[in-house]
């Protein structure tokens, strides 16, 4: 068995994103530094509302993946200070826009900002999140950050089109949701992957490797976000469970039932999805559960968090490697 196999199937004693975050805490201060001094605007909404997001906290998984793997390179700057807190920006920016689009009322434990501020307010300053993100871009004068950068808010912005046209149909495939998934949520663990290895001059092989490190733990993130949303608890994961049956988007879960379950079931969830009706969350949860849905679903997150890990088996052995092996470990074995 390979080194990263088994640390992925094997049990930690110290919670992974403790030990992730000693091994950059230095770094991570560093950041939040930047992002509080790239937050200021003379316009006071604009403060508040970057202010109330940015300060609701999250894993941070984004920049953490830019520090982790500059550093596994073994870089000695401080650009990377910059390029993580641009990751956040951007990271924020979708978050703002997301809840506007799916009129989400709760986020990390707290009312979204659109709840609080209003949908307008939110999207604007979502709008000055990604022209702040640029600014600082362009003031490293890195054509390559640039390309990496642009390049992933395109996509982005083309998954949460995907994303609506998939709402309420519940003949999406496998495939159209996993395409749904590398370009909405992946895209950008992808990006900040690369971003770290090319900072510290890796590579034309080894940014690609780090590449393939995000996109896969990306994917292992969000398919078990799909997973918690119908398994989780409303009070530690930071949102209402349900929310996606709610928005009618049909997840992996629900595909898989469609794709596996009785005639009953099947009726059952293709109404949801149209409707977007929570009211038969309990019978839609039992027929995920016992159809095993949901186990399959966490198969292939953890699929994904293995070809995570194979892609950073090249890596020279260091506290950053680990660290990385950790959360795609952690990404699989969360509840929040």
């Amino acid at each position: 068995m390979s080194t990263h196999r088994f640390v992925l199937s094997a049990a930690t004693h110290t919670a992974p994103q403790n030990t992730i975050a000693q091994s950059i805490a230095a770094d991570m201060d560093a950041v939040n530094a930047v992002i509080r001094r790239k937050l200021h605007s003379e316009v006071s909404l604009v403060n508040q509302i970057a202010e109330y997001i940015i300060s609701a906290g999250g894993k941070r998984l984004r920049p953490v993946l830019v520090l982790l793997v500059a550093n596994a390179y073994s870089y000695k700057g401080t650009a990377h200070h910059e390029l993580a807190a641009v990751v956040e920006f951007i990271h924020t920016a979708t978050l703002l826009h997301d809840d506007v689009v799916d009129e989400s009322s709760l986020r990390r434990g707290r009312a979204t900002a659109n709840a609080l501020f209003g949908n307008a307010a939110s999207v604007l300053v979502g709008d000055f999140l990604y022209s702040r993100s640029f600014q600082m871009m362009a003031d490293l004068a890195n054509m390559r950050v640039m390309q990496i950068l642009s390049e992933a808010t395109n996509v982005i912005a083309e998954g949460e089109v995907l994303q609506l046209l998939n709402m309420h149909d519940p003949d999406v495939s496998q495939e159209r949701y996993l395409q749904v998934i590398r370009s909405k949520t992946a895209k950008l663990f992808e990006a900040a992957a690369e971003l770290g290895a090319l900072i510290a001059g890796a590579s034309e092989p080894q940014i690609a490797a780090a590449g393939e490190y995000g996109r896969s733990l990306g994917t292992a993130f969000q398919l078990i976000d799909d997973v918690l949303d119908y398994a989780g608890d409303a009070a530690e994961i930071g949102k209402n469970v349900g929310d996606d049956l709610r928005e009618g988007k049909p997840t992996l879960p629900l595909i898989y039932l469609m794709e596996n379950g009785t005639p009953e079931q099947r009726q059952l969830v293709r109404t949801c999805i149209e409707q977007g009706d929570e009211q038969h969350f309990d019978a839609v949860l039992a027929a995920v559960t016992s159809s095993g849905a949901l186990d399959f679903t966490r198969h292939q997150a953890e699929i994904a968090a293995e070809r995570a890990a194979e892609a950073i088996a090249g890596l020279p052995e260091s506290a950053y490697k680990d660290s990385l092996l950790q959360l795609a470990h952690f990404s699989v074995n969360r509840t929040h």
